[in-house]
């Protein structure tokens, strides 16, 4: 009989001793022993005539192991649900120190004795949800919106035919060229090219390369010098000056844009007004994930203020973990360094750990109300999810879906982010929602900010 005994409680965390007796370790040996015999053949014996002890001396070690590890999925299923926890990380089983005692047991000559540490999730408490009251904004989609967005499909379409031989590149003009670029005399990754087209006057490359061209005819040879930004994402070219050997191709002029039916064919359109029309559903889908986006961040804001509990440790240092991860990565690539963001570390450490807590916090609270709404992603939901993500990937569709198929794991983080939405819709349900008229750019302050994600489990 395996023998549990609570050894520490203390927050979140419980630690548990478990003994399995000598006895009870020899009796489930011997059980898969007699078991095994009648499963393999050895030579000399007829089937399910091996003594035992031949069996032992054979697989007793793996054996033993497998009633080792069945041991301790025992004992976790027992303390689980004989003190029904909930689980926040997987238990940590700990074998004793002594390599004497840890090889006395897996020889079967001592009671197997080790520990099962957990974490358990909080106690979400419950809270007046009524009391929430947020504001909606919306803006309505102007014809003068659309206008706007046709002619800058126009002009992203716009056509240019070759300008006469001796004709000087000018801005607004199209020059295809050849290019090799150096940076301190050194050859770069993506410094060399051939067929480029650029349009004067975009500010489509680094600044200096353009203006470079200007005056260029088709067949010239010239030396155009361009700089880097200084936060530029590379960071051995960020501020460099780079020096590119560049042949003119042709020089082109641009035709005038028109604005009419055969623009929208050019689209697989069957005429103008359908090609607005779709620009119009377009810009309305943008502006509604815009104020859901603005919404949800006002609903978590308002989540992160009502709910206050004490979060696991373990949960809570891997989440900060991997935000600290990725800002390190990102300040490598970038060159920066805190005091250029007029921090410091111990600041910064400060900061993320904080938003840390937030995600977390946050993260446990969707759950619990999702759960005790008994919110369910349907299967149907995961294969549209699944479909969608196969797509992102061309010509690999069947080894991504395959992939999701034998990964719970990351089948589970396809889920997240559907079961979120629909605990997020379940609460505005339950909160005061007031809708107001904004404009566009009102509508799209800070998007970049708002549209963080409670998955993601949005930051400060």
């Amino acid at each position: 009989m395996i023998q549990v005994t609570e050894v520490f409680s203390q927050g979140l965390q419980r630690s548990y001793r478990v003994v399995f007796p000598l006895a009870g370790v020899a009796d489930k040996v011997n059980a898969q022993l007699d078991d095994l015999r009648t499963k393999v053949q050895l030579k000399g014996f007829r089937p399910g005539k091996a003594p035992i002890a031949h069996l032992r001396r054979l697989y007793g070690r793996s054996v033993m192991g497998e009633v080792i590890q069945d041991t301790v999925n025992e004992a976790s299923r027992k303390i689980v649900d004989e003190h029904h926890i909930k689980l926040a990380q997987e238990p940590k089983v700990k074998f004793p120190e002594d390599k004497a005692l840890v090889d006395a047991m897996a020889e079967g000559k001592a009671d197997l004795d080790f520990s099962v540490d957990l974490e358990v999730l909080p106690e979400v408490p419950t809270v007046d949800l009524s009391e929430i009251a947020l504001v909606r904004e919306v803006a309505a989609v102007e014809d003068g919106m659309v206008d706007e967005a046709v002619q800058r499909l126009a002009e992203q379409n716009r056509t240019f035919t070759p300008a006469d031989a001796d004709h000087k590149a000018e801005t607004g003009d199209q020059v295809t060229v050849d290019f090799t670029g150096t940076v301190d005399g050194a050859a770069f990754a993506g410094g060399t090219a051939e067929g480029i087209e650029v349009v004067l006057g975009r500010n489509a490359f680094i600044p200096g390369f353009e203006q470079g061209l200007e005056g260029v005819v088709a067949g010239e040879e010239r030396k155009v010098e361009g700089v880097f930004p200084a936060a530029y994402t590379r960071a051995e070219l960020a501020g460099k000056t780079a020096s590119f050997e560049v042949k003119v191709k042709r020089v082109a002029r641009p035709q005038p844009i028109v604005v009419d039916d055969e623009l929208a064919k050019g689209f697989k359109m069957e005429g103008l007004e359908a090609l607005k029309a779709s620009v119009r559903a377009t810009i309305e889908r943008d502006f509604a994930l815009a104020s859901r986006q603005k919404l949800k961040r006002k609903l978590l804001d308002a989540l992160a203020d009502k709910f206050s509990f004490a979060l696991p440790p373990t949960m809570l240092e891997q989440e900060f973990s991997n935000i600290w991860a990725q800002l390190e990565g990102e300040m490598k690539s970038s060159g920066k360094s805190f005091a250029d963001d007029g921090t410091t570390e111990e600041a910064a450490r400060a900061d993320y750990r904080r938003i840390a807590e937030r995600r977390v916090r946050l993260g446990l609270v969707l759950a619990d109300i999702g759960q005790k709404a008994n919110i369910i992603v349907s299967d149907e939901e995961m294969s549209q999810a699944l479909v969608a993500r196969a797509r992102q990937y061309p010509g690999q569709e069947r080894e991504v879906w395959d992939f999701y198929k034998k990964n719970p794991q990351a089948l589970a983080e396809l889920r997240a982010p559907i079961f979120e939405e629909k605990t997020v819709d379940h609460l505005l349900g339950q909160v005061k929602v007031e809708e107001r008229t904004v404009s566009r750019e009102e509508l799209f302050a800070d998007a970049e900010e708002e549209g963080e994600t409670a998955s993601e489990a949005t930051s400060e």
